[in-house]
């Protein structure tokens, strides 16, 4: 992508860094996506501080977060506690709303969200957690700015 000039075209077709980070920082989210996205917040150093791309990457982020925690929320977790007896549904819930648990999972789940893994396992962490989207919110946006940041500063560092 890098040596074909596909990430310059990218940069040009928003006109700027800004918009090539909000989009790459939404495709930074997924599992399918993460690797194409790593590389184009990489690129885009040739044309921007990585304060700025982190910024910019990280609402997208949480963009792509917002969008990953509604799906699995409402229609994933659903599926899952159908499929499941209902005594393991009811131990499961109570274990993440109970003990050590209940503050566990949602640390667990930002770690998870600040790391260049996907995003998909830490936000189901936080959704069974019935975090709130308030706080899932500036959480995500961090998270994805020492995330991202960190890439960014790696590959400008070398």
């Amino acid at each position: 992508l890098s040596k074909f000039g596909i990430i310059e075209d990218f940069v040009k077709i928003f006109g700027n860094y800004v918009g090539a980070s909000f989009i790459a920082g939404i495709f930074w989210t997924s599992a399918f996506t993460i690797a194409p996205a790593s590389l184009a917040l990489a690129s885009i150093t040739d044309f921007a501080s990585a304060t700025s791309i982190a910024l910019w990457g990280a609402l997208g982020a949480t963009c792509g977060d917002l969008i990953l925690f509604f799906f699995i929320r409402d229609r994933l977790s659903d599926d899952i506690i159908n499929s499941m007896k209902p005594s393991v549904v009811k131990h499961i819930m109570a274990s993440f709303h109970l003990g050590f648990l209940k503050w566990l999972s949602p640390i667990l789940g930002a770690l998870i969200i600040a790391s260049p893994l996907p995003d998909e396992f830490g936000l189901t962490l936080m959704g069974l957690s019935k975090m709130r989207v308030l706080i899932l919110i500036p959480i995500s946006f961090i998270m994805n700015a020492i995330g991202i940041y960190s890439i960014v500063w790696f590959v400008g560092a070398f």
